[in-house]
């Protein structure tokens, strides 16, 4: 069973129609499992072979097309109709005499929609170059529309529903940071945290189970809380070490990512203190300072105008949209609060504000995911923003 209305999932489909429209887009092969599950309601750990959802211009409903055993699946979450979820045969897969996307061209075709104006997902993680090649080669084209990120963005404002699913995966979330810091202790080794932090996942809170988020939990130590995206080993933690949390809830494939960072001992090093201190103080000032109508670079102004004031500058962005995805990533790839970024904040845009300060051998990190509401900004989670010690 689907897991919103039909209603909802009909407007998703008529919104990417319009945007399909601007671009001369008539066909439209989705590749990418979030937009998939975005218009379809479509969820399974399928994604390692080639699939697909095609929007057509004229057709109320997609059609779902994956391996044939995953069409039972497709029946257990799509809200499709039975006639338009197509599997193709087990041997088209991972073989050199053809491949699913003659499989999806021949289809196309026989459906009759095979002059039509095709665009496709060009930079998605799982519409690869042969994928790419052989519908062209099906469908005798040369080229195709780019159509990336075209799904993206339509789901860059986020339904009611969807904010309720966030909202869950935010109390998901402070469950999973608080049992994170429980688990930090000289003697007890990294891996054996992380196995706690999975359960809290999985285990959710006793009103909803947790789903399996679409980044591992990354947990590094010591001088390695330097470096962004590092996981876990299997050494033991140790007495006077920092330990970097960036974590997330998942629920129904909707994320709340939460960091915080820890420091195991009495008495953190004073220039640790001073950057969880300044951090945080700018997470505030920046979080306070959100409303509809600011763009992008307008927010991340406020934190780079504080931070310069201590005589410290950051590169990289300081948050990025997300909610719906599976792996590799929770962002939705469209808007960033960063210099250059025009998107205007409006009502239920969904961000990941991640301040991570990485020096040349120690880092402090501390993010909210919030959605933007009718006056400001209100995080999915609440959770005390500091240096955690853990005496």
């Amino acid at each position: 069973m689907a897991l919103f209305s039909r209603a909802e999932y009909l407007e998703r489909i008529a919104d990417t129609k319009v945007a399909m429209a601007d671009k001369g887009i008539e066909l439209l092969v989705v590749c990418d499992p979030a937009n998939m599950n975005y218009l379809t309601g479509y969820d399974g750990w399928s994604f390692y072979v080639p699939q697909a959802v095609l929007v057509v211009d004229d057709q109320e409903e997609p059609v779902w097309i994956g391996r044939q055993m995953d069409v039972n699946g497709a029946r257990h979450t799509a809200f499709l109709s039975p006639d338009n979820m197509k599997g193709y045969p087990e041997d088209y897969i991972q073989t050199t005499v053809k491949h699913p996307m003659n499989y999806m061209g021949d289809l196309i075709k026989e459906r009759g929609w095979g002059q039509k104006a095709v665009g496709v997902e060009t930079d998605a993680y799982y519409y690869t170059a042969r994928s790419d090649g052989a519908l062209k080669q099906t469908l005798g084209r040369s080229e195709f529309i780019d159509a990336n990120l075209l799904v993206n963005w339509v789901r860059l404002v986020k339904s009611d529903a969807e904010i309720g699913m966030m909202e869950q995966a935010g109390k998901i979330a402070e469950k999973v940071m608080a049992t994170a810091l429980s688990n930090l202790a000289p003697g007890r080794r990294e891996c054996d945290a992380v196995a706690a932090v999975y359960q809290a996942q999985m285990t959710g809170t006793p009103e909803f189970g947790g789903d399996y988020p679409a980044i591992v939990p990354m947990m590094p130590t010591g001088e390695k809380t330097s470096a962004p995206h590092l996981t876990w080993t299997d050494d033991p933690y140790k007495p006077d070490q920092a330990v970097n949390l960036e974590l997330a809830a998942c629920r129904n494939r909707y994320h709340c990512p939460i960091a915080r960072t820890a420091y195991i001992g009495t008495t953190p090093p004073e220039k640790l203190n001073t950057l969880a201190a300044i951090t945080v103080d700018g997470l505030n000032l920046t979080l306070d300072a959100i409303t509809p109508g600011m763009t992008g670079e307008d927010v991340e102004k406020i934190w780079r105008k504080h931070i310069a004031r201590h005589g410290f500058e950051k590169e990289s962005r300081i948050g990025y949209s997300m909610g719906l995805n599976y792996p590799p990533d929770w962002g939705e790839h469209t808007a960033s609060l960063r210099p250059g970024d025009k998107t205007v904040l409006a009502p239920n845009m969904t961000f990941h504000m991640i301040l991570g300060m990485w020096m040349d051998d120690f880092g402090f990190e501390c993010s909210e995911s919030f959605r933007v509401t009718d006056t400001g900004a209100r995080t999915f989670a609440d959770f005390e923003r500091k240096l955690f010690i853990i005496e």
